[in-house]
């Protein structure tokens, strides 16, 4: 246990209220952003992407499963520990936006019956999803060449550091989209990366309210301890 300030109830409980004021603030200001996301003008999806699933081929409309509105989350690959985090909290959940005619998937780059074993290892039931062979990943920021990146390719929305292309040859990277659709047409409405996804993460959200937070000497990445492997 680290040093820390030990005090009354009575000091407790005023600094607490002083917080609920601060929390309260930053509630309404979540509900602003949340209003501008949906405000964001809506891009259609004019090319084919094709995708490998366990039931089959299938296009990014056959994803919405019969519902208006999509959610992706982009997994970096089958392994990944923070993606693994991640995704445990989203395949809870998926019902529950199933219910506000909100589909969900998991899309990774890497090859079907990988990304399936992953699933199974760790019991998901939301759709696992395949792009590879697509331009899918590219085009939505998550997928970047070497050469990309040496020559100024951008992730969440700004230039990525040059010192990557001479760490790998491949750069993944994780995020969120979410997309609507009207009749035969679909519409891409919005992307997140980096601590954007912070959110999704139900680990995170109960770390920030634990006596140690994340656990990272008041870095808030990466997710856990090194030494901490949570995929099962």
């Amino acid at each position: 246990m680290t040093e820390h300030r030990i005090g009354t109830h009575e000091e407790w409980r005023k600094e607490r209220i002083a917080l609920l004021e601060a929390e309260k603030e930053h509630t309404r200001r979540g509900d602003e952003l949340a209003t501008q996301r949906r405000e964001l003008p809506w891009v259609p999806v004019d090319k084919d992407y094709a995708f490998a699933t366990a039931d089959g081929p299938a296009s990014l409309a056959d994803l919405f499963a019969g519902n208006s509105q999509l959610v992706v989350y982009h997994m970096m690959n089958p392994g990944c520990p923070a993606c693994a985090c991640v995704i445990d909290g989203l395949d809870g959940i998926a019902p529950h936006l199933q219910g506000h005619d909100v589909a969900v998937a998991t899309i990774c780059r890497f090859p079907l019956e990988d990304v399936l074993a992953f699933g199974k290892r760790q019991g998901w039931t939301l759709p696992l999803v395949s792009s590879e062979g697509s331009d899918f990943n590219r085009d939505l920021e998550v997928l970047y060449t070497a050469e990309e990146v040496r020559a100024g390719a951008e992730h969440n929305f700004q230039e990525l550091p040059r010192e990557l292309a001479e760490m790998m040859p491949v750069v993944d990277a994780q995020g969120l989209s979410s997309f609507a659709r009207e009749g035969d047409q679909v519409f891409h409405t919005y992307s997140g990366y980096s601590r954007a996804t912070d959110v999704l993460n139900l680990a995170l959200q109960w770390l920030d309210r634990a006596p140690l937070g994340r656990n990272q000497g008041g870095e808030p990445w990466p997710l856990l301890r090194p030494d901490y492997a949570h995929v099962h």
